[in-house]
């Protein structure tokens, strides 16, 4: 049986869990905490990062979007990455935007949970500068579709619902609803799967 080493606020971990679970892949989920002294992460990825896939003969597999690609492989259910090349260039865009995104907001997270006195207010802007204008053109390219990429269900999807269900756990105070109602519909139309409700992250 395969585990996941995860957190319930990682947004990376999350799409490899949502992942998982349209694919109807059995998978241990196994949470850890980053900080504790026998956290076992380091010994399954040498960058000490979540979300970590250990495989049944013990190797392992990190980086969110080799896992989602390995476990989109597993089985022909439901490819939530196009076979067709050009599309699935398109899902992998999305995807990067979106976790770009994510990696500006927690860089800003972090900055601001440093010692008073330490934080810089220049990088917090300049991150949260950039996920300001990623969500700008998130929700442009998503127009009035109901999906990113060719009206059908993707990683794209997963990953955009993702990073907006993080900000609405650490930066409630963006209002992103109301400047971006695109947006704002999807992660509606998000929250009604099951994989989606089963995985909210949870203040830690």
């Amino acid at each position: 049986m395969m585990k996941l080493l995860y957190s319930n606020t990682s947004p990376y971990a999350r799409k490899v869990r949502i992942v998982a679970a349209e694919k109807r892949i059995d998978v241990t989920m196994v949470p850890v905490v980053l900080a504790a002294a026998d956290c076992p992460v380091n010994d399954h990825n040498p960058l000490g990062k979540i979300p970590v896939l250990i495989l049944a003969d013990g190797d392992s597999l990190y980086d969110s979007r080799v896992i989602v690609e390995y476990l989109d492989n597993r089985t022909p259910l439901a490819h939530l990455l196009p076979q067709d090349h050009s599309a699935r260039v398109w899902v992998r865009r999305w995807e990067a935007l979106a976790d770009g995104v994510c990696d500006a907001a927690i860089a800003a997270v972090m900055e601001g949970r440093r010692p008073e006195g330490m934080q810089d207010a220049a990088v917090i802007a300049k991150q949260l500068g950039k996920v300001e204008r990623g969500l700008e053109k998130l929700n442009a390219d998503l127009e009035k579709k109901k999906w990113c990429v060719n009206d059908t269900f993707s990683l794209a999807d997963i990953a955009l619902g993702c990073v907006l269900g993080y900000l609405e756990l650490r930066y409630a105070e963006l209002d992103w609803k109301q400047q971006y109602p695109n947006l704002a519909k999807h992660y509606a139309a998000m929250m009604k799967r099951p994989s989606f409700k089963e995985t909210v992250p949870h203040p830690a």
